[in-house]
């Protein structure tokens, strides 16, 4: 059962579940990246038979398995993938940066060039669960910001096929090739190239532990999204909400995985009571029971801060979680009150799960407290700048001897050298 605490009686740092690496993960990523990075394909096959149970002799989706993907999965659920598809597509396009120029002073012209990063790796998530909506939310704001070819990464079963369903959200997103390796080895594959496999500049896309551990060992080589912890959520719920809304949503988490983690605080104790009731109810109807009710027994948590719904959105925003609901009337007027969340979810009639799949705005979050400095996936995280700077001499005359004044200050004399010698050499 959930447990519940008054507001005061443990920390912030305590409320959410934190996934320790351990150091064993840590040696058996390094390996595999290292035999990755050396063996190439050979090295991919031999894990993918390990890890996988996948005997595979090509690891790349061919024309042939999309088609026969796409006619395997039903009508009404390509149509549901194409509406989803467009509105993360008209949400992101909002996003777009421009390039810009700046010449309001005589002789100077400066401005700042926004590009495509050229090629980008996305890995979806095999195992337990398919999710196709990955799928589209981590690629959708790629292609919206002009990278020239998106790679894909994801385990195959014990027969070397891709679940359908992944693979149809591919073709409507546009990926432009696909490939059947999971876990450590595929990031590693996407970092250092392969025979096969291109090296990508970025990595983005959620995993388990292994995943994130290569995600974070090869960060430098390439660029990465997060290191992205277990699933969050947070309701702010007030005393007249409906408890059974609130369960199902608290479970909506907790069925990711056994280290989910699922908070309601509210100002209401009977609100508290009656939600503990429901998450009793609802949990033994989940074909995922079993998760669920680990996460909400180990990890699941109430907090009443009595009759003051300001302190629990206080309390959310030192939390700074990755889903954050706002159960209440009158969202609207607590938005402006919210500093650290990844997305907000406002009023009674707004479940999680709408972003998840649905609405728009994108499902990859800051998780583990880290919305107090990080944003959600979006088209930025596929771009790149560039600054450009032209001085005409007749500028550069002007304020050389302030920049030759400047590098001084800092002991860097060719700094100053290189500035004023291009007034004496007229």
């Amino acid at each position: 059962m959930i447990k519940t605490y008054n507001y005061g009686e443990m920390s912030s740092d305590e409320i959410f579940a934190r996934e320790n690496i351990s150091s064993n993960v840590e040696k058996v990523v390094t390996e595999i990246i290292r035999e990755v990075a050396v063996r190439g394909d050979q090295a991919l096959l031999e894990y993918e038979l390990k890890f996988d149970k996948a005997n595979l002799q090509c690891i790349e989706v061919n024309r042939r398995e999309m088609e026969e993907a796409f006619a395997a999965v039903e009508p009404e659920f390509i149509a549901i993938l194409e509406e989803a598809a467009a509105n993360i597509r008209s949400f992101h396009e909002k996003q777009v940066r421009n390039s810009f120029v700046i010449s309001e002073k005589d002789g100077v012209v400066m401005g700042q060039k926004v590009m495509p990063i050229e090629r980008v790796g996305l890995y979806v998530p095999g195992g337990t669960a398919a999710y196709p909506s990955t799928v589209l939310m981590d690629s959708i704001p790629a292609r919206i910001a002009g990278c020239r070819e998106i790679v894909m990464v994801t385990p195959p079963d014990g027969e070397g096929r891709v679940n359908p369903v992944i693979l149809a959200a591919a073709r409507i997103a546009g990926i432009d090739r696909i490939f059947k390796i999971g876990g450590a080895q595929a990031v590693a594959a996407l970092a250092y190239g392969t025979e096969s496999v291109p090296k990508v500049d970025k990595i983005v896309g959620p995993g388990n532990a292994y995943v994130a551990e290569a995600k974070k060992q090869v960060f430098g080589k390439v660029a990465i999204d997060m290191i992205a912890g277990p699933s969050e959520i947070l309701v702010v719920a007030d005393g007249t909400c409906n408890p059974e809304f609130v369960a199902a949503d608290l479970l909506s988490q907790a069925e990711h995985d056994k280290m989910a983690s699922a908070v309601l605080v509210t100002d209401s104790r009977k609100l508290a009571e009656e939600v503990s009731l429901a998450l009793e109810r609802q949990i033994p109807k989940l074909p995922r029971a079993e998760i669920a009710r680990a996460s909400i027994d180990n990890n699941g948590k109430i907090i009443v801060a009595e009759d003051d719904l300001m302190l629990a959105v206080d309390i959310a925003n030192e939390i700074a979680p990755e889903h954050l609901e706002l159960c209440v009337d009158n969202p609207f007027d607590y938005l402006d009150k919210i500093k650290n969340a990844g997305s907000v979810f406002m009023g009674k009639y707004c479940p999680e799960a709408l972003g998840d799949y649905f609405a728009g705005p994108n499902h990859t979050l800051p998780t583990s407290g880290t919305a107090r400095f990080s944003s959600p996936l979006s088209v930025d995280d596929f771009v790149k700048k560039s600054q450009f700077t032209y001085f005409t001499a007749q500028a550069l005359s002007r304020v050389a001897d302030k920049v030759a004044y400047f590098a001084r200050k800092e002991g860097l004399e060719a700094h100053a050298r290189s500035a004023v010698l291009r007034n004496t050499a007229k």
